[in-house]
This record gives C-alpha cells, structure tokens and sequence, in this order.
C-alpha cells in the first residue's frame, strides 16, 4: 500500500484518485473548496466534475493540504496549468514543515504562459529538489469520464528517474487501467500539451460538416507538427508514435469528452471563444498552448502551417472556412 497525496479535485484528479484509492493505496485528494471536499467524503461522488459516477469509499477529501500530504510518499498535481506555480508554492511550505520528501508528479497538459515552460519546469523551480526524489508526468490517451467507469485505459509515465515512474505505475496499475513508463519527461509533456491544438481544429472540421477523411488528415498532419516542436525542443521522436503522443491525439482530437474538441465544435458554430469558455465552465489548455507553440515556430524556424491557421481563426478573426482552404491550397510537397 502507498499513501498518495492528489492535488486538485476536478475531473481528472478525482478519476486518477479514485483509481489508485480502489488499488488499496491510501489515497487523500485536496481540494481548495471545503464544500467539494465535504461532497466527497459525505456521498463518494464529485457531481460538478464526474456526475453519476461513485467514487471508492476508501478516498478521503480535505482541504487541508498539510493533511492530504502528511506521511504520502507520491504527492500527484492536477490542477491547471494557471494554478500549477501557487499550488506548488504551498506544497513547498507543507512538506518544509513536515520535513518531508516525495516523488512529485502532474497529470496536468499545458505550458506556462509567457515563459512557455513545461510543467515539470515549473514545479522545478518552485520547489527545492532537496524536497523530491523523482519527478514523473502522467499522459495518454485517458478521458476521466471513462477511467472511473472502469473502461479499458493504457496511459504512459514519462520520468527521467526509473524509481520515481515505477513507484507511480504500481501505485495506478489493474485489470482496467495499465499504465506504461518512458524515459521522455520533455516529450511526454510536450505530447499532452500540443495536442489540444489539434483537438481544436478537429472538433472544428466536424462543426463545419467534415468527415472521418477530414479529420484524420488533421489529426496525422497535426502529429508531425507535434514532432518538429518536440525534437526541437529536445524530446525523443518516437515518443510521438507512443501512447503520450498519437494515441493521446486520437482520443483528444476525436472524443465528445474533450473539452479542446467541444470547444472547436462551439467555434465552429460561430460562438464567441469568451463564451465558448464560460459555457464550458472548465479550462481550455489548447486555447492558450497555441501562444507558446507559434512562438516556437518563429524561434526554430519550423513549420507548424495547422497550429499558424488555427492562431489566426481564434486570435486574428480569419475565417474556419478561409483557414481550411488557404491549408489545402498551400504549394504541393512530399509526405515528411
């Protein structure tokens, strides 16, 4: 049994806690609402985040995080990508005055704005390494909805430190959920965090009508954007071709379940992206991941012709349908 402390209490949190709860770990999530905190623990359910679904009774909530993380050796953030620097910032102080040290993780998919820095990165600075003994990302093709129903689910742990991404991978493995591990922390980040680009312009193509040919000339076309930017920014190449790279994009960029999708619906349909995110109540990663990757392209040269069209439609007010034909009119090339 391992004691695991998740932090963040949305949809994926919870699934990835529930999970691990149903293992035999003993497993506390934090929330920074006390009511979500108390639903949890008084009914087993997460209404706002996983309706319907029943949570193990052995998974306990607070919103005391100094509780949730006292004694866990696995400390697990999933939270926004926005609220990654503060949450980190308070485990900092927590694990100092339990004079603590754990293997960190995220299951977050994003990059920081301004300084485009990965997760990882971010963590990292925050908190000081003499406080963890590994650092591991969880990514895949893995929607919560499904997860805590129990369907059939393979995701990938990307760490550099072998004990770390082992002690993670026991903690979430059985007959339903069968996670992986790698040795590409950058492009098991960078896969989860590119691929809601993608999403969004697939969920625009069936907005508009497009088919199943469509979408699946997106979604290959998108990956090898997704490569360039990982190669160029260190990853392994076959990372891409892996579980955090090509089967995360499948199920992103082809679920109702994704927000990034439904949100490429929505824009299609001709909303507002301000009230496409107020609607859907949730963040939109893919949304502001886009800023940093067209920085990516100018910084190394690369060429990104989907994620450059898709900044132009939700940032530039170019048309759906004028970036769908300027895309498919561009000078002919090989397959690359």
């Amino acid at each position: 049994m391992t004691k695991v402390a998740v932090l963040g209490a949305g949809s994926w949190g919870t699934a990835l806690a529930n999970t691990m709860a149903k293992n035999g770990n003993q497993v506390t999530i934090w929330s920074h609402k006390a009511q979500q905190a108390a639903e949890i623990n008084g009914t087993h359910r997460n209404e706002r985040y996983l309706p319907g679904a029943s949570l193990d009774s052995s998974l306990i909530a607070t919103d005391d995080m100094k509780l949730a993380v006292d004694g866990a050796s696995i400390v697990l953030f999933v939270v926004p990508t926005k609220a990654i620097r503060m949450v980190a910032k308070q485990l900092t102080t927590v694990l100092e005055e339990l004079n603590q040290q754990v293997i960190l993780a995220h299951a977050a998919k994003g990059l920081e704005q301004g300084t485009h820095l990965r997760i990882s990165q971010m963590i990292a600075e925050e908190v000081p390494a003499k406080q963890y003994t590994g650092l591991a990302v969880i990514s895949g093709p893995s929607h919560a909805e499904d997860v805590v129903k129990g369907d059939l689910t393979a995701i990938s742990i990307g760490s550099d430190d072998v004990a770390a991404a082992k002690a993670l991978q026991q903690a979430l493995a059985n007959q339903n959920f069968r996670p992986y591990t790698n040795s590409d922390l950058i492009g098991s980040e960078l896969g989860g965090a590119l691929k809601n680009i993608i999403a969004i312009g697939s969920g625009m193509l069936i907005g508009k009508g497009y088919g199943a040919n469509a979408q699946a000339a997106l979604l290959t076309r998108g990956l090898v954007e997704i490569r360039r930017v990982g190669q160029a920014l260190g990853a392994q190449p076959e990372t891409f071709l892996g579980l955090a790279g090509i089967g995360d994009l499948i199920v992103t960029g082809m679920s109702p379940n994704s927000r990034n999708y439904r949100a490429g619906v929505a824009l299609a349909s001709g909303k507002p992206l301000a009230q496409v995110e107020e609607e859907m109540g949730m963040v939109i990663e893919g949304v502001n991941t886009i800023k940093a990757v067209v920085d990516f392209e100018k910084e190394f040269d690369l060429e990104l012709p989907i994620t450059r069209t898709l900044y132009q439609v939700i940032y530039e007010g170019k048309t759906i349908d004028q970036g769908i034909t300027d895309l498919m009119t561009r000078p002919l090339k090989a397959e690359d």
